[in-house]
């Protein structure tokens, strides 16, 4: 983390930032009851509530608490309520007990909230150097991947509901033209040594680097995300019943866990819906598939003989095709949700229109890829050298970004990870073959 607060622009900068990621924050919670905000319909879910408050104790734990001489911790219990995975800073309330806490409720956490941004903001304004300014950066990215677990989180509260209650509404197109749909094609690529990972002074999580080189072989990757007509074809051909495409684990876990379809989805009398954040509604073959687990990815590209790209492969086409540089950067910025979309309605992935690939603001795409440190990686020092580094196994990569991924937060040299089996992030993926 490089970022510099001693220029005045740049501070002030910073403390722009500062309000407009917070207050998103709460942007993204004022749709939800107070019991919505409590409700954790399985471990990997946290409440709305406590993602405010986590991120709230982030800057508190990280920043103003060593930096800020003078400062008092809001309540010394919500150090235990609610740091996440950092046991440096010490113990904490268990995961899977989350929802359990009724208290504090909606009105304290936004009290903490504001108690926390008025001390911020006098802090911002006074100057930082540049050590805590990355301190700063980083709580912001974090927020940043809260707001999008926000949105995963209550989407899997709401789908759990009978009642299939919506989110907020969904909104249709603004117009009745027919869009000309992106028709899918073979991007070639000759392979050899070929640079990864962020370089530059910009903002990265530490992941993201060194920057490195990697020997690729020719291969191709698709320009378009597999549409959820491409999985219904899948299902049709038995797919969630062929144990000759599905490795081992994956096997085990569709029959222990009874899949048949992709996450959210529901077979009616007049076919399959979605539940989506925006309530339930018929799928739509054109869209992407999303909420798919890594195994489900892996054995629908072996079914259509194709296989998943590697996380070199994708960032090295996806660099290309959107003309980014060695900073990571998306000309324009990579899409996703912003207060603008939320007011358009609940997001969701929609259909590939007018050439849009979609490496950006659809679903988060899997990779062949196993997450693990890239070579000469070497987590931060201190509590925060947790952040990345310690979940570096038993986890796939997934490279771009989601229509519930912040607008601007994602780069072509971001890792986003999870467990293989996870099915409520949202999730899709793009074929490679070898050439």
């Amino acid at each position: 983390m490089t970022t510099t607060a001693a220029d005045p622009e740049v501070a002030e900068g910073l403390r722009a930032r500062f309000r407009t990621v917070r207050s998103f924050t709460e942007a993204l919670a004022a749709p939800l009851s107070p019991e919505d905000q409590t409700v954790q319909t399985m471990p990997d879910v946290s409440p709305t509530k406590w993602h405010r408050a986590h991120t709230t104790w982030f800057f508190e734990t990280f920043v103003l608490t060593p930096h800020r001489s003078g400062y008092e911790v809001f309540d010394p219990a919500y150090g235990f309520l609610f740091n996440s995975y950092y046991e440096a800073v010490g113990p904490r309330h268990a995961r899977p007990q989350r929802g359990l806490l009724s208290r504090p409720g909606v009105a304290e956490i936004a009290a903490y909230r504001a108690a926390v941004d008025e001390a911020m903001d006098s802090f911002l304004e006074e100057g930082l150097d540049a050590d805590v300014a990355g301190l700063v950066e980083l709580g912001l990215n974090h927020e940043q991947q809260h707001q999008e677990l926000l949105l995963m989180d209550i989407k899997h509260v709401l789908a759990t509901n009978p009642l299939r209650p919506a989110y907020v509404d969904c909104v249709g197109p603004a117009t009745d033209a027919a869009p000309v749909r992106t028709a899918p094609q073979w991007i070639p690529h000759a392979g050899g040594i070929v640079p990864v990972g962020l370089g530059g002074d910009g903002f990265a999580f530490d992941n993201e680097r060194p920057r490195h080189e990697v020997l690729l072989r020719p291969f191709a990757v698709r320009s378009t995300l597999v549409t959820c007509g491409e999985w219904l074809e899948f299902m049709a051909d038995g797919g969630y019943r062929r144990p000759e495409l599905w490795m081992s684990d994956d096997w085990a876990t569709v029959q222990t866990r009874g899949w048949d379809a992709p996450a959210y989805w529901v077979h009616e009398d007049d076919g399959w819906t979605v539940q989506t954040l925006g309530g339930p509604r018929p799928v739509d073959p054109a869209e992407p598939v999303c909420h798919v687990s890594w195994y489900e990815a892996d054995a629908f590209v072996r079914w259509a003989g194709w296989r998943l790209p590697t996380e070199t492969e994708w960032e090295t086409v996806a660099t290309e095709r959107t003309g980014g540089g060695p900073d990571g950067g998306v000309p324009g910025g990579a899409a996703g949700i912003d207060p603008a979309a939320l007011r358009r309605g609940a997001p969701h992935p929609v259909a590939a229109v007018d050439g849009d690939e979609q490496w950006f603001g659809a679903t988060w795409q899997w990779t062949a890829s196993p997450y693990g440190p890239y070579p000469g990686f070497r987590p931060a020092a201190g509590a925060v050298g947790e952040y990345n580094g310690k979940f570096m196994v038993n986890q796939h990569v997934l490279r771009g970004g989601a229509c519930v991924t912040p607008a601007g937060h994602s780069r072509l040299t971001y890792r986003n990870f999870y467990a293989p089996a996870s099915r409520w992030p949202f999730t899709g993926l793009r074929p490679a073959v070898d050439r």
